[in-house]
Formats: C-alpha cells, sequence, structure tokens
C-alpha cells in the first residue's frame, strides 16, 4: 500500500468522483479557539467518502474478473458507495448489512440495484456469511476498509487536502478523521505524508468503541467489547485492520474520543453553520475539532465530515438541541 496506488486510483476516479470544498465558519472558529476547516464529504456521491474507494476497487478489477459482479458488507455508506460502482460498470452488486442499519441505507442500498442480505450484528459473521455467498456465486469480495484499492481511493481525499490546505496557507495541522477500521484514516495519512507532511492525521471514534486510539496508544491491534451500543453504526468496527493498522501506528497521532451526545451537538452545529446534514458518525471528527481543543495544537485544525446518510428521527434529535 503506498502513494503510487492513490495517486492511480485518482486518476481512475477523478471523472466521476465529487471534489468536496474545503469550508470554514467563524462561528466554529470562536468554538474551536483556533481555525476550524471541515472537508464536507458528506457531499460526495452516495452521501459518503465510501463512494471514492468502492469505485476504486471495482474499476481496478479486471473485466472477466468483475463480470460476475461484487459483494461487500456494510453497515450502509460502503454499502451505497460499491452499490453505486457496480451499477455504473454494469455488474452485479450483493450487499450483506446487519439488520439494524439505518433504513434510509438499507432503502438507498436497493434503490441503486444491490442485493442486500440482512444479518444480526452481535450474534452473526458478517465475514463468514460475505465468504460464502462470494464462493457461491463467484463474486469478487470488496472488503470496506482492509483491501488495498479501496484504502487507495480514500486516500484520494488527502490528496485533495493538501492542495486546498496549500492554497489556504496552511502548512501545519491536525487533520481529524471519522475513523472505523481505518480505510479512510490511513490513505489520507498516505497522501499527507507525500504531499503535505506538515499535516497530520489524528483518528476520532465514539466512547466504547475507541479501538483505534487504543491500539495506537499500546501499539498492537485492540478489540472493542461490543459490536452494538452506538449511534455512531457507521463507524463501528471489531478492531483496526491488518492493513490499516501498520500505516496509522507509523503516521497518525494520538486518537480522539467522543461521546454520542458531542456528535450529536456537532451535527446540529454543521447543519446550523454550514448547512451540511452529517450522520452521527460522520459527525465525530467535527465534534473533537470542536470539544477537544486542548488536545489540539496550532491555528488551524481540519475535520472531516465523512458521512451524512442520517435517518429523519435521528436528524431532528440532533437539531433538538439548536
Amino acid at each position: 500500500m503506498n502513494i503510487d496506488m492513490i495517486r492511480a486510483a485518482d486518476a481512475r476516479i477523478a471523472v466521476v468522483v465529487r471534489r468536496t470544498p474545503l469550508l470554514n465558519s467563524p462561528f466554529l472558529d470562536e468554538i474551536a479557539g483556533r481555525r476550524v476547516w471541515i472537508k464536507p464529504e458528506c457531499l460526495q456521491h452516495t452521501g459518503s467518502f465510501k463512494f471514492r474507494g468502492g469505485y476504486s476497487a471495482v474499476s481496478a478489477l479486471d473485466q472477466d474478473t468483475r463480470a460476475p459482479g461484487v459483494i461487500a458488507f456494510s453497515s450502509g455508506n460502503h454499502a451505497q458507495g460499491v452499490a453505486l460502482a457496480a451499477k455504473m460498470h454494469g455488474v452485479p452488486a450483493v450487499i450483506v448489512m446487519p439488520s439494524d442499519a439505518p433504513k434510509l441505507k438499507i432503502d438507498n442500498t436497493r434503490a441503486l440495484g444491490a442485493e442486500v442480505v440482512t444479518y444480526h450484528r452481535a450474534t452473526e459473521d458478517r465475514d463468514k456469511i460475505g465468504a460464502q455467498l462470494a464462493a457461491e456465486r463467484g463474486l469478487t469480495l470488496i472488503k470496506p476498509y482492509d483491501e488495498p484499492e479501496v484504502i487507495a481511493g480514500q486516500g484520494t481525499t488527502g490528496l485533495e487536502i493538501a492542495e486546498q490546505a496549500k492554497a489556504h496557507g496552511i502548512t501545519q495541522a491536525d487533520v481529524i478523521v471519522c475513523c472505523g477500521g481505518g480505510g479512510l484514516t490511513s490513505g489520507i495519512a498516505l497522501a499527507l505524508e507525500a504531499d503535505a507532511p506538515g499535516l497530520r492525521v489524528r483518528p476520532a471514534e465514539p466512547e466504547g468503541f475507541d479501538d483505534v486510539a487504543r491500539s495506537l496508544a499500546s501499539g498492537q491491534i485492540e478489540h472493542n467489547a461490543h459490536q452494538t451500543g452506538s449511534i455512531c453504526d457507521a463507524i463501528v468496527t471489531p478492531q483496526p485492520g491488518d492493513i490499516t493498522f501498520p500505516i496509522l501506528k507509523r503516521l497518525a497521532g494520538p486518537g480522539f474520543v467522543v461521546s454520542d451526545g458531542e456528535a450529536l451537538q456537532a451535527m446540529a452545529l454543521a447543519f446550523q453553520r454550514l448547512k451540511l446534514v452529517a450522520e452521527p458518525g460522520g459527525a465525530v471528527a467535527l465534534a473533537a475539532a470542536l470539544f477537544r481543543k486542548d488536545e489540539i495544537e496550532g491555528d488551524d485544525v481540519i475535520a472531516i465530515i465523512s458521512g451524512g446518510n442520517v435517518d429523519a428521527e435521528m436528524f431532528r434529535r440532533a437539531l433538538e438541541g439548536i
């Protein structure tokens, strides 16, 4: 996994991906005590950064391998990214999704033409289900984060950040990334190492599911005790990836941990000040930038809003705090 793969992915996806802006609000700056720059991947196709990795992985397959179709497992954002990428390439997609995933994500995945297979998050093994279906149908499995071509696609976000930061005169800053298995975080870390070495990636996670933060602190992969119990479903994973963790161990700064309540508050502020719709898991990086200011140094901080696929009831819950 290297910068050359990220640049190659960028060349493949450039014609279809949305180049998301770098936004700023003086109101958020005041809360954070520094300039806060927002990279809104909630504006990406399918409502999250996952389209980058999904399209990168599908487009990297040779035609014969791709033709029978692809399979993925996801709580919703990777599902939609792969489903749309498969549709754009004219091949079938099967998506294995937890039965408690937000209805919006399940409905959207089906609407993109994918076959959805549900499972119970706490009692069934999605990896086993995905592997069995892949073998039975001749499908190519596209993992949500521990897959080089997926990481390469997510890393294109970092190429954009490096270019945009330079345009704004930002040479030193923490780049806070909503982190599950670490695909986006590690991809951005590799891109910044090459193109903006003064910018440092730092993962943000929900309380109780801070496996990456704990792994970085201990120097070895740590596991989460539970798979349910946070509203930040998009970034609840068992542990960091075998491919992603060594990259993060080498390049990432200490992780942030935020509460569900802080994620909801960040959602409300993103809507109020920037008119952006964020889902809970997509708002934890902004929450860290705003509410962990004593853990950040420098005049600038960059936060990724990684997704905006939120059910109406959850969004209303967030807006009640305004």
